[in-house]
């Protein structure tokens, strides 16, 4: 580690008195900054240029300018953690807010990746607002990805519970782009700590990286099994039309086409069926439709599934006996969902939630919760603490919520099920979840490809769940087909009546939902390299040192790993998720592989020794169909 004394080019400066400008290193080209808040300007400001070691595109060595607000001074270090990356720390030595900007030549870029679900992978203008990641919503992470899905950079702080702003985009003026993350600092607090990677390996390696740093420290107590198998889920199959009965044959249907759990979604704590949130609260089931819970549950585990009750965690709704009792202890009001959302710095507010959600754990002997809306408690400028309230601020309020309530179900099943959903996705989340759903996004295949895959490439320890997979009734087995291989990388939620399915679409689900399975290892937990971000993975791989398992969502050639590599895989599967039957195979040597074409319902259309040739091979597998190559060795 280098740490850095104060140096000549630092300097601390009064508003009113004008400094010279840094004559080395050059300031960078002054950029527009619409979206800068018009607030005054502290008493101090301190800036620092800093250099990191590393060298971007253009052989040039890379400056981090830093701005501390309301301090005098800097501290920090730098630390190589590899070829091209590097760590760096900033401490203050006053309460102050310290931005951190660095700019790299914008030459071959395609695409900027964030874990924003909403986020298009277009190159943003610098001067837009930045996001703002916290706790409970999103990451602090992005990646300028170029040729080959190659990374030009990739920065991540390593702040994962705090408000960090992070920003990025082209500068106009200069044709570069620009990384911005800004954290407010205290003399006791943690620092600013940034991670910046200008190696150039493939994006996604560079996220993992990230996450192997992020998890540094971290303890997670592990994955249930049945977290990565197959799931139903009501949702969209019966929305809020949920009683005993109905789940129970769901379970059955749903136990036989391979799912292991079934996740019951909202209805089961209220009679109204009008949809919004104004019934959440109180959290007892509704008498008329599940008169015993308990029962309930243990016939779902007799037919081989476990159980998971959805929770909407921060809301209070106007129809509840608890809403006047929390009326001083409210974060903010949604009248559009006709309920609040409660303040977590209250330790009224959290023991009464850990009291009313673990019931589902404790007694009624349910295996998991999904907890949905935890971004909620995500609020912009949120009102002063309540009187009574024992934490200072929102995220810590919401950091020792779900440690409450993780310590209270652990003591009664360690292996607890708990899913969280984008886009609070923060790695601070890590030991409080087992798994992360994509964000709701029905009937869109193209789209859950891409919010699971975002996901995965930074979930850590956590298993990713496909949103709830569902199509129309007149739809065919192979667009069944198509819907569950566009969320192969993942853990697949089925969310259709499975009394009302068509035999042939049936044999789609049992087939495909075999295949999650048998390669669930592979699949989940391989190593993830999608291709090309800017064009939303019209292919993604995984492999493993024995597999590997190919998606094609688009007519695009499938190059065959290199058999006689150290890690040349012996089984090549590729899933066609296109309408054009023709996968073109590209080989680097002639060999000879069995290969097995397979339709969508998993009927064998061919079994023969292919022969294939340097260069380019073509092998035509139907429209949701599977072709397996198994090469002898």
């Amino acid at each position: 580690m280098t740490t850095e004394p104060r140096p000549a080019d630092e300097r601390a400066e009064s508003p009113q008195t004008p400094t010279e400008p840094d004559s080395a290193p050059q300031q960078p080209v002054p950029v527009w900054r619409p979206n800068t808040p018009a607030v005054a300007t502290p008493g101090t400001v301190v800036h620092r240029q800093l250099a990191t070691g590393l060298l971007h595109s253009a052989d040039a060595p890379l400056t981090v300018h830093l701005t501390g607000l309301g301090c005098d001074r800097l501290e920090t270090a730098v630390t190589p953690v590899g070829d091209g990356v590097a760590l760096i720390e900033v401490t203050a030595s006053a309460a102050a807010t310290v931005r951190a900007e660095w700019r790299i030549p914008c030459v071959g870029a395609t695409a900027y990746w964030t874990p924003d679900t909403n986020a298009s992978r277009w190159l943003p203008p610098s001067w837009i607002a930045p996001r703002t990641v916290s706790l409970a919503l999103g990451a602090p992470v992005a990646s300028l990805t170029g040729a080959d899905d190659r990374a030009l950079c990739t920065a991540a702080a390593g702040e994962t519970s705090a408000p960090v702003r992070v920003g990025a985009g082209v500068v106009e003026e200069s044709g570069e782009f620009e990384f911005a993350v800004e954290q407010d600092l205290t003399p006791d607090g943690p620092p600013l700590r940034l991670r910046i990677d200008l190696s150039g390996r493939h994006f996604a390696a560079t996220l993992r990286a990230v996450t192997a740093w992020w998890a540094e420290g971290l303890d997670h107590p592990g994955v249930a099994p049945a977290a990565r198998m197959p799931a139903y889920s009501t949702w969209y199959s019966l929305h809020q039309n949920v009683d005993a009965a109905a789940v129970e044959r769901q379970a059955a249907l749903a136990a036989a086409i391979g799912c292991e759990s079934i996740i019951v979604d909202d209805g089961w704590q209220t009679t109204d069926r009008a949809r919004g949130y104004g019934h959440c609260g109180d959290w007892e089931p509704n008498p008329a439709a599940f008169p015993d819970p308990s029962a309930h549950v243990a016939e779902v585990h007799r037919l081989g599934l476990a159980y998971l009750l959805w929770y909407a965690l921060p809301f209070i709704g106007r129809h509840n006996d608890a809403w006047d009792r929390f009326q001083g202890m409210i974060l903010r009001e949604e009248p559009h969902l006709d309920a609040a959302v409660l303040d977590p710095r209250h330790p009224e507010v959290r023991a009464y939630l850990v009291d009313k959600v673990s019931r589902a754990v404790e007694q009624w002997d349910m295996d998991g919760l999904k907890l949905d809306f935890i971004d909620r408690f995500a609020v912009t400028d949120p009102p002063p603490a309540p009187a009574g309230a024992d934490r200072a601020d929102v995220h810590e309020g919401v950091l020792q919520l779900l440690a409450d309530l993780d310590t209270r179900l652990r003591r009664t099943r360690p292996d607890v099920i708990v899913e969280h959903r984008q886009p609070y996705v923060s790695p601070g989340l890590w030991p409080y979840a087992t798994m992360v759903r994509a964000t709701d996004c029905p009937l869109s295949p193209a789209e859950n490809r891409q919010r699971t895959v975002d996901c995965r490439l930074i979930a850590g320890p956590l298993a990713v769940h496909a949103d709830m997979i569902m199509w129309n009734s007149a739809e065919t087995p192979e667009s069944v087909a198509v819907h569950l291989v566009n969320a192969l990388f993942s853990v697949p939620q089925v969310s259709v009546d499975l009394a009302a399915q068509s035999p042939g679409q049936l044999a789609a689900l049992r087939f495909w939902l075999g295949v999650f399975r048998r390669y669930a290892d592979v699949l989940q937990l391989g190593v993830l390299e999608p291709v090309r971000p800017d064009l939303g993975y019209p292919l993604v791989r995984a492999r493993d040192h024995h597999t590997t398992v190919v998606a094609r969502y688009a007519p695009l050639p499938v190059a065959l790993p290199d058999r006689r590599a150290a890690d040349g895989p012996q089984t090549l599967l590729v899933a066609n998720a296109d309408n054009d039957p023709v996968v073109l195979l590209t080989a680097t040597r002639p060999e000879q592989t069995l290969t097995l074409v397979q339709d969508c319902r998993g009927e064998i259309l061919s079994e023969t020794v292919l022969d294939l040739v340097a260069g380019v091979n073509s092998v035509t597998v139907p429209t949701g169909g599977l072709l397996t190559l198994t090469r002898e060795h």
